[in-house]
C-alpha cells in the first residue's frame, strides 16, 4: 500500500510528524480524517507518530501538535475520544487567541502598583531565583486582561506582567504547578534570547510532555530552567531586579 507520507517536519518528544496525503488518507484508511490526527484516535497511525493534513498546515502546524500532544497523553491515559476532543480543543484556542493578543498587543496595561498587590496571591519563594514566581488571582487576571488566561504565564509573552515575573493561575492545582512552572521558565528562556514564541513553546510543550511521562526527571529539569532564567534575565528582569 502506498504510504500517505508528504514531509516529515519535526520530532516533538518521542513523536514524529509528518505531513501527509489527507486525501489519500480519507480515500484508503478512514473517511473520518480531517485536519490531523493521532494513534488512539486513527489506529492506523503508529504510535509515535502524529499526521496533519499538508493542504491544512501552512502557518497552522503548532497550533495542531499542540492539540495532538494533549488528545494523545489523556486518551493514552485512558480518557475517550469525546473527552479528550474537549480539553485539546479548548487548549487549541487558548494558543490561538495567545498568538492573537501577541500579535495586537494589549489595549490597555492598567499595571499600577495597586493593580499588581491585587492581583499577587502568593509568592513561592523557593522558585524565586532571580525570576518571581507569584501564583496569582487568575479570575482578576481574566476580567482585566486577558480572557484566555489559563494556567500561566511570563512577562515575555504577556505585557501586562511586570518584568521578571512568571504567574501560576491560582485554579492550578498544586500537582500542577512544577509542570506548568517548568513549560513557562523554559519558554521564557528561549524568547530572552531572541527565539520566537510559537518556537519557544513548540519546545517547552515538548519538556512538559517528557517530564509528564518521566516525573523523576521534573527537580531537575525545573532547577536548570530556573539557573538559566536567573543567570542570563532579559534586560526587562535585570532592571526590576537592579
Amino acid at each position: 500500500m502506498k504510504k500517505p507520507y508528504v514531509k516529515k517536519i519535526t520530532d516533538i518528544s518521542k513523536f514524529a510528524v509528518w505531513l501527509v496525503d489527507g486525501q489519500y488518507v480519507r480515500t484508503k484508511l478512514d473517511e473520518e480524517f480531517t485536519n490531523f490526527g493521532q494513534h488512539y484516535r486513527f489506529r492506523f497511525i503508529p504510535r509515535n507518530e502524529f499526521w496533519i493534513d499538508h493542504l491544512h498546515a501552512p502557518g497552522e502546524e503548532h497550533f495542531y501538535i499542540d492539540h495532538l500532544l494533549i488528545e494523545n497523553r489523556l486518551m493514552a491515559a485512558g480518557m475517550d475520544y469525546d473527552q479528550a476532543l474537549e480539553k485539546a480543543d479548548r487548549a487549541e484556542l487558548k494558543e490561538r487567541r495567545k498568538v492573537d493578543f501577541l500579535r495586537r498587543g494589549p489595549a490597555s496595561r492598567r499595571t499600577s502598583p495597586l493593580v499588581i498587590r491585587k492581583i499577587h496571591r502568593q509568592l513561592l519563594r523557593s522558585y524565586s531565583q532571580g525570576l518571581r514566581v507569584w501564583v496569582v488571582r487568575g479570575e482578576l487576571v481574566r476580567d482585566m486582561f486577558f480572557i484566555d488566561f489559563t494556567e500561566g504565564g511570563h512577562d515575555l509573552v504577556y505585557k501586562f506582567v511586570p518584568p521578571g515575573e512568571v504567574w501560576l493561575d491560582d485554579d492550578l492545582r498544586r500537582t500542577e504547578r512544577p509542570f506548568v512552572l517548568l513549560h513557562e521558565v523554559h519558554e521564557r528562556h528561549l524568547m530572552a534570547q531572541g527565539l520566537d514564541y510559537p518556537h519557544a513553546h513548540r519546545s517547552a510543550s515538548h519538556l512538559e510532555y517528557f517530564c509528564r511521562h518521566h516525573p523523576r526527571e521534573l527537580r531537575k529539569k525545573l532547577a536548570e530552567e530556573l539557573r538559566k532564567n536567573r543567570d542570563s534575565l532579559s534586560p526587562r528582569g535585570s532592571a526590576q531586579e537592579a
